[in-house]
């Protein structure tokens, strides 16, 4: 089970939010022109990242908000939250962009994992 740490409401756990899909995918500047093959692929065609991977969240059961999150797609591990239309964060970076205020988690929420044989991270 995760808990996320919603940007509004603080920690909440996961069963409170849906996933959106991919962060950062840019709608298409004329949509009219794509063929039919470009429109399937803005459509359907995702990255199937084994890691680090941005993804697009909502917060279904309270604040109703979209945000962005860093996750690692293997150990579940929440690196980043961070608003939508910012940029993606780099992670190498991470320390010291959440001290100064920049992407990263909400202030005090811890964010821990729980992997599905139960043992806590």
């Amino acid at each position: 089970m995760l808990l996320i740490s919603c940007p509004n409401c603080g920690p909440r756990d996961e069963t409170e939010f849906h996933y959106g899909g991919q962060a950062h995918v840019p709608y298409p500047e004329n949509p009219n022109d794509l063929t039919d093959r470009e429109w399937a692929e803005y459509l359907f065609y995702r990255e199937n990242t084994k890691g680090t991977f941005a993804e697009r969240w909502v917060h279904s059961t309270g604040c109703r908000q979209w945000f962005n999150m860093l996750r690692d797609t293997v150990s579940y591990d929440i690196h980043s939250i961070y608003a939508m239309g910012s940029p993606r964060p780099d992670i190498a970076g991470q320390s010291a962009q959440g001290q100064a205020g920049g992407p990263g988690l909400a202030p005090g929420a811890p964010t821990t994992t729980t992997s599905p044989e139960g043992a806590q991270k």
